[in-house]
């Protein structure tokens, strides 16, 4: 009889981390960090709820650090077995964990100076540079449809789940004396509208599927009426010679808009001068997209060239530049018309996003395009909902520029498409778990699954179910 525990990721969308045991072997299924507000934040901070030492591996669905992000713990804390993911998810994670790592000392430093000024004792960073080195050599990378066995009588194969480059659907096949079984965790799954990648892939049978949960609520605005909008908008702000600024997430979002302003390009559509990528990790991550041009779908990978590099990227978009040194993104500040500066973060709340803020939101002709969801208490958020100005270094800017939202770019399955996704379940319908969500858009997904005959359950954080 297998055991699966509910560790992550049900209580919201961060965090995500499951941990199955047989009779035999105990693997776990990603390792996320808790992000949000601080109270949520402050999970990271508590022991794990299992020995890391007894693992006999880990499995990761995708790169994105909450499902991630607590890896580099893992092994500070003893992991000494492979933690194993896709060839494309150990490229994007070495970028993202040594990130987050040089973030925390970033924070915890500037934290450690307020304590002592405070006669408080100070606090260390979750992991460091040298604990991500040390995750990055137990990763093993497995292309998608191989089958790869990971513990005793525990084996995984990796689908292709079209969320981010090398995000995985798992299929985990346990074979014990009970008889064989079969656990199905959906990763993220894709939005069928997107660019690039492919759609998520169809699973027919399984004894228990995690299915995530995150726009279980809601469906999209048709990609259709989205790229008709952006257009609208890049074509207004070339005629009135403002600039157009794009907060947006390194990793999916900003090489889904990239495309999209090279679809622009090639259609004779984009008389903007020049595309500015404005952050560092967002170059790194673009560069591992364009390597792995392989598993793009057929279309958008021929319209771009057909080639597994960077040079098909910028024949396909020639007005792209990257900025990567504190000097070349300082130097944008000086361009006042005829830009687009993709720059994070994708919620306002850091990253040079906010300089090019400074000293673009007070012009009248300017345009800010919001691609993804701005969570409250954002500066994202401030400026979709209204606000007259923006406050960075102490300096209140006046929102002049145009504020539009597209929420059609969104990188997740929506309610619609979670639903037909799970209907390829045709060979064996499993027990149905819903994770990675907020209550409401969990309780609305586990509603419009009955209405199609199909009793979804909503687990409770550290719940252990056996199948």
């Amino acid at each position: 009889m297998a055991k699966l525990t509910f560790y992550g990721a049900i209580e919201g969308v961060t965090g995500s981390m499951y941990l199955l045991q047989t009779g035999n072997s105990k693997v776990l299924l990603d390792c996320g960090l808790f992000q949000g507000r601080r109270e949520e934040e402050e999970a990271n901070l508590k022991p794990l709820p299992f020995d890391v030492s007894q693992l006999d591996a880990v499995v990761l669905s995708h790169a994105h650090l909450d499902h991630s992000g607590r890896l580099p713990l893992l092994v500070s804390q003893g992991l000494s077995c492979p933690i194993y993911m896709t060839s494309a998810t150990k490229e994007l994670i070495e970028v993202l964990l040594k990130d987050a790592a040089s973030l925390q000392q970033r924070d915890v430093e500037w934290e450690n100076k307020r304590r002592r000024r405070a006669g408080k004792e100070e606090i260390e960073p979750l992991y460091n540079l040298q604990d991500v080195e040390t995750t990055l050599d137990v990763c093993i990378g497995i292309s998608y449809h191989q089958k790869r066995d990971v513990a005793e009588n525990v084996t995984v194969h990796f689908l292709d789940a079209g969320h981010i480059l090398g995000s995985a659907i798992v299929e985990v096949f346990i074979d014990e004396q009970g008889g064989p079984k079969k656990l199905v965790f959906s990763g993220d799954l894709g939005n069928s509208q997107a660019a690039l990648l492919n759609d998520p892939e169809l699973v027919d049978s399984a004894d228990v599927l995690l299915l995530e949960s995150t726009y279980g609520d809601r469906d999209h605005r048709s990609m259709e009426e989205t790229l008709q909008e952006f257009e609208d908008v890049i074509e207004e702000a070339s005629e009135n010679g403002g600039n157009i600024l794009i907060p947006s997430f390194a990793v999916g979002r900003t090489q889904e808009i990239i495309f999209r302003l090279g679809e622009l390009y090639q259609k004779g559509k984009l008389r903007q001068q020049a595309v500015f990528l404005d952050s560092p990790m967002a170059i790194a991550v673009t560069e591992i997209y364009h390597r792995y041009q392989n598993i793009f779908n057929e279309q958008d990978r021929s319209a771009m060239g057909g080639e597994n590099n960077q040079q098909s990227l910028h024949k396909f978009l020639p007005a792209l530049r990257y900025s990567s040194s504190t000097e070349e993104s300082m130097a944008l500040n000086q361009i006042d018309r005829g830009a687009i500066f993709i720059a994070g973060s994708g919620m306002c709340n850091g990253g040079r996003i906010r300089h090019h803020l400074k000293h673009n939101l007070w012009r009248n002709q300017s345009h800010v395009i919001f691609v993804g969801f701005q969570a409250i208490g954002t500066p994202g958020r401030a400026l979709v909902d209204g606000a007259k100005t923006y406050k960075i270094a102490g300096e209140n800017i006046a929102v002049k520029a145009q504020i539009h939202t597209m929420g059609g770019f969104s990188a997740h399955a929506s309610q619609t498409q979670l639903i037909q996704w799970a209907q390829g379940f045709t060979t064996k319908k499993p027990q149905l778990f819903l994770v990675h969500g907020e209550d409401k858009a969990k309780q609305t997904l586990q509603a419009a699954f009955k209405k199609v005959g199909w009793q979804a359950t909503i687990p409770t954080l550290n719940q252990t179910i056996q199948f």
